[in-house]
């Protein structure tokens, strides 16, 4: 069988652990998750405080903040297909996609420090190093992220496997957010106290960084590829795209990405407004370290990491779309209620974030999940596999989604017109108590609406896993 992993022996890229030749060890799959922690150590910085640290502390307007998030994406049109191509044309020792892990790690966490530095230039100056900063980090993450993406979809050739192998992902994911969620706000306090935000954002910036380095050395060194292209798929890039085009399930996970991740980055970006301008909320500890902030935004995380250990007992009893639908519309319903609860109900917030976190979570695994099944969809069906390419056009559809979620909140709170730092007027008000609930609500809606569409049941993915497995046997 012609492989791309010269140097790793068969025994390697066949698991050893289980009589069946699919089960991952437990230590394979926490090294996985590690990759996530480490990736969400800034996703989650970003959608909770970027918007909150470019307007109030790095010092430009919100409109301009939100044209910087946009800008990052037309790069992210060319860089991040780019990276997918390359990384499935990739041969190394270590196989396609692990050896980007090892490369651009330390690339990642020093770009991802510098975005928190602020300079001692002039207005304009800082705000070309926010637009240089921002796109080289976006950078730096796609080429790390969607090889690291991409390996979820060669890590094991059971759909079942890799949904629980997902699991483990994205529990790694929302222990980074926890983390990010718990001390981002108490670190910058205790660091640089009221008066010195920049200096505490720097530090804890740093810290963060650096553990993200090691936790992406540690996803390198602790999983393996399995699942090769089939041996007689020639490198086409325009059968590639032609074949991800065609492919009907990826077109709609496309667009449910776009719309779910807008409702993330809206009600990110809102977050730390809503709770500042519309509740009041102090930066004073409420509970040890942790102000009321932190302290909703983490019952959310917490609510996250609940939620996302059903996804593998549902996905046994359920359909993948049937959850999808019905746990999202669940939580839109959550976030709409924020609409309408009082200022000073500050554990009926807390009751609804952990129920909006909870509702969320098993659908994080399930959709990355879906995205492997679309890749094996993809080689049963055209009898190409382009792992990377279908990895990387949905990292750009999330991309995409933050982008246009990131962006619309800061126009958005220009148009209603937001000042940092001073008391707001009643537009403004009102438009951060929408950008908090109704509009991510509405987000959340339109992904519903293309997921009822998504055409991959349960019986076809069976039969697809077995045929294909029949093919690789029968090359080998």
């Amino acid at each position: 069988m012609t492989t791309a992993t010269k140097g790793v022996s068969k025994s390697e890229l066949l698991n050893s652990g289980s009589k069946d030749g699919e089960r991952l060890s437990v230590s394979e799959k926490l090294s996985y998750g590690l990759g996530d922690t480490a990736s969400n150590f800034f996703f989650q910085t970003f959608n909770l405080f970027l918007l909150y640290y470019y307007t109030d502390v790095f010092g430009i307007g919100p409109a301009a903040a939100g044209s910087i998030f946009l800008a990052a994406r037309v790069v992210d049109m060319f860089s991040d297909p780019i990276m997918g191509v390359i990384s499935d044309r990739t041969n190394s020792r270590w196989g396609k996609f692990r050896p980007y892990l090892l490369w651009m790690a330390i690339p990642y966490g020093m770009i991802g420090y510098l975005m928190f530095v602020v300079p001692d230039i002039s207005e304009q100056g800082k705000l070309a190093y926010a637009y240089a900063t921002y796109i080289a980090m976006m950078l730096a993450y796609t080429a790390i992220n969607i090889p690291y993406s991409a390996l979820l979809g060669v890590i094991s050739p059971s759909s079942t496997e890799r949904t629980l192998v997902s699991s483990y992902r994205f529990f790694g994911a929302f222990a980074g957010g926890l983390l990010i969620s718990m001390f981002v706000r108490p670190l910058v306090y205790a660091i640089g106290g009221e008066d010195n935000e920049a200096f505490g954002f720097q530090v804890t910036m740093a810290i963060f960084a650096a553990v993200s380095v090691v936790m992406f050395f540690i996803t390198f060194k602790g999983t393996r590829e399995r699942v090769q292209p089939p041996a007689s798929q020639k490198n086409n890039l325009g059968e590639d795209l032609r074949a991800l085009v065609k492919n009907r399930p990826w077109l709609i996970l496309f667009f449910v990405a776009v719309f779910t991740l807008a409702n993330v980055a809206a009600r990110g970006a809102a977050t730390v407004y809503y709770f500042k301008y519309y509740v009041g909320a102090s930066d004073a500890p409420m509970f040890l370290i942790f102000d009321q902030t932190s302290i909703v935004m983490t019952s959310g995380m917490l609510g996250l990491i609940a939620g996302v250990w059903l996804s593998k007992p549902l996905a046994a009893r359920f359909e993948k779309r049937s959850i999808m639908i019905w746990f999202s519309l669940a939580n839109a319903a959550s976030m709409a209620l924020f609409f309408v609860t009082p200022p000073d109900q500050f554990w009926l917030m807390l009751g609804l974030s952990v129920m909006g976190g909870f509702l969320a979570g098993p659908t994080v695994p399930l959709v990355w999940s879906m995205y492997a099944d679309v890749a094996d969809y993809g080689e049963w069906r055209w009898g190409r596999r382009s792992t990377g390419l279908v990895f990387s056009a949905a990292l750009f559809a999330q991309k995409m989604g933050l982008a246009i979620g990131g962006a619309m909140a800061g126009w958005y709170l220009g148009l209603v017109g937001f000042e940092a730092g001073v008391e707001q007027g009643p537009a403004a008000m009102m438009g951060i108590r929408v950008l908090f609930s109704l509009f991510p609500a509405g987000l959340a809606a339109a992904a519903i609406v293309a997921l009822v569409f998504y055409p991959l049941r349960t019986a076809t993915l069976t039969q697809i896993e077995r045929e294909l497995g029949a093919r690789r046997g029968a090359v080998e």
